[in-house]
């Protein structure tokens, strides 16, 4: 019997979803939805009604705890959002089903997002799907919802196979002290252009396409894991981009010798060439010696002529914060 080679490649593709959760969650979502995502499904889900009926971009909306919290949110409790979320886990295990990938993505600190996301996370870890969280943290000014926040990650490093954190307080290390609302919309953009990128580069012909297996070597029990974003132009681009990116990961972390994956994303314009792509992995490779676990994908983005721009993700790192130092 003859095999049909395009049922065989579509059927070779991991299934990908995005569950935006909590209100943080959910202006990422967005973000996601207008840049347009190829390859991806995408889920918002919130106690709170009038912010999920914005939603209108979203493959699928998912009012969470209707009976619990009558569409008007959780207060700033976890543990309400929590029990909010385990209200819809049927609908939430009927919707992910045949899922191979799933990325979660919340701001935590406040309540759904910190409730909900590791309930999700168990959900997803039974049906054997490769989770991967990333999520933003408050600022260190705001010391009870930077709390809530560390629990909120150590119960979904138990139950999440990757758990990337960006700390907004790092990223006037690499945007200046911008205001509140400019400094979010950079977080916002930062994660959603990490779910995009992987998500687009496993699915999308590319320079260098991400296989999901690979990806699952990175990422399946990786613990914690931190972003490092650079940009470079000119001459060194390569050079100036890689150092960028791990001179300010974007979470405080203990070093980045005993990394346990790296996972190296970069992207530049129609004159970037595979020798660049190899330079930028040799000199990531050479401050992670350790680590036998890399793997990278390039995509051409025709806007980004004469520049490039990197985004490495370090996993089974540990971290001060997390860790209560």
């Amino acid at each position: 019997m003859a095999v049909d080679l395009r049922e065989l490649v579509k059927a070779a593709k991991p299934s990908i979803a995005v569950i935006g959760l909590g209100g943080a969650g959910c202006n990422i979502i967005t973000w996601i939805a207008q840049k347009g995502m190829a390859g991806g499904r995408i889920i918002a889900a919130n106690t709170d009604a009038n912010h999920l009926s914005t939603m209108s971009m979203a493959d699928k909306l998912i009012l969470l705890g209707e009976k619990l919290c009558k569409g008007y949110g959780c207060g700033g409790y976890p543990k309400m959002g929590a029990e909010a979320t385990k209200e819809n886990l049927p609908e939430i295990k009927a919707y992910l089903q045949g899922v191979n990938l799933l990325f979660l993505v919340a701001g935590l600190g406040g309540g759904t997002g910190s409730g909900a996301i590791p309930v999700v996370a168990g959900v997803a870890r039974e049906l054997g799907i490769l989770t991967i969280a990333c999520v933003t943290i408050p600022f260190k000014i705001e010391m009870a919802r930077r709390e809530k926040a560390r629990e909120a990650i150590k119960a979904l490093t138990e139950s999440c196979d990757s758990t990337i954190v960006i700390d907004n307080s790092k990223l006037s290390e690499i945007v200046g002290d911008l205001p509140l609302k400019d400094a979010l919309a950079v977080a916002n953009a930062l994660v959603g252009a990490f779910v995009r990128n992987i998500t687009e580069t496993i699915t999308q012909p590319s320079l260098i396409n991400l296989d999901f297996a690979d990806l699952r070597a990175v990422m399946e029990r990786g613990g914690l894991g931190a972003i490092g974003i650079g940009e470079g132009d000119g001459e060194d681009r390569i050079i100036k981009a890689v150092s960028q990116a791990l001179a300010v990961p974007l979470l405080d972390i203990s070093g980045i010798s005993e990394t346990y994956g790296v996972l190296i994303h970069i992207v530049g314009g129609e004159d970037m060439t595979l020798e660049e792509v190899a330079v930028a992995g040799e000199l990531i490779m050479d401050k992670v010696p350790k680590t036998k676990r890399v793997v990278w994908g390039a995509r051409v983005d025709s806007s980004l002529t004469g520049r490039v721009r990197i985004m490495a993700v370090l996993t089974g790192v540990k971290s001060p914060l997390i860790e209560g130092k």
